[in-house]
């Protein structure tokens, strides 16, 4: 029996320690992306891009640019999450599929492609805001969707944004927001830790 989404966000934590030795497929890999890509994006821009690291070399130089963090290279695979810009100029093949499938029109199509590029045209702040919002969405869809195969998982922000765009070849639009492992946890992880009650974070009005 599957676990229900309260039972998946219930029972996630951010694991350190992971089995080494256990590995993902390539097919397993691909559908925690797939699964990611489903996530929420403005204007669907789908601006986003995944690299999963998982030979030991690439591991060692990832690892190490990431301070040194052993779970990057015991995790059977780590995924640099990037956020592109200037996606509204990639904006009508990425909702021509809509289109087909007959969810909007080319009407609608036409009016959100000239909408995204006036507002995103020239506006690096803007471009770079729905960058980090759009990789953060899937970078938890992809977390979640670990979680529900099993898997453990642990999103990091520690690591040289520099040193990963060198190592990686990430062009000047594709912007590295996190890491997140992924792999088969191993003992002594933490439980997930308690949380500020509802009560402190939320307000009603």
């Amino acid at each position: 029996m599957h676990a229900s989404i309260q039972e998946i966000i219930e029972s996630r934590i951010s694991a350190n320690n992971y089995d080494s030795s256990r590995k993902l497929s390539h097919d397993e890999i691909s559908e925690l992306v797939r699964l990611a890509t489903l996530a929420p994006s403005a204007y669907n821009f789908q601006n986003w891009k995944f690299l999963a690291v998982v030979s030991d070399e690439a591991k060692q130089r990832l690892q190490a640019a990431a301070f040194n963090q052993q779970k990057v290279s015991d995790a059977a695979v780590t995924f640099i999450i990037c956020g592109t810009l200037n996606a509204h100029t990639q904006l009508e093949p990425a909702l021509r599929p809509s289109v087909d499938a007959g969810i909007i029109d080319n009407k609608m199509l036409t009016t959100w492609v000239s909408m995204a590029e006036q507002s995103h045209t020239n506006n690096a702040v803007l471009q770079r805001d729905e960058a980090l919002r759009s990789a953060s969405l899937a970078a938890m869809t992809l977390m979640l969707a670990a979680q529900g195969k099993g898997l453990a998982s642990c999103a990091l922000s520690g690591f040289d944004a520099d040193a990963v765009t060198r190592e990686f070849d990430l062009h000047a639009t594709e912007i590295p927001v996190m890491l997140i492992t992924v792999g088969y946890a191993a003992t002594g992880n933490w439980p997930q830790k308690p949380r500020k009650q509802v009560h402190e974070v939320m307000q009603l009005v």
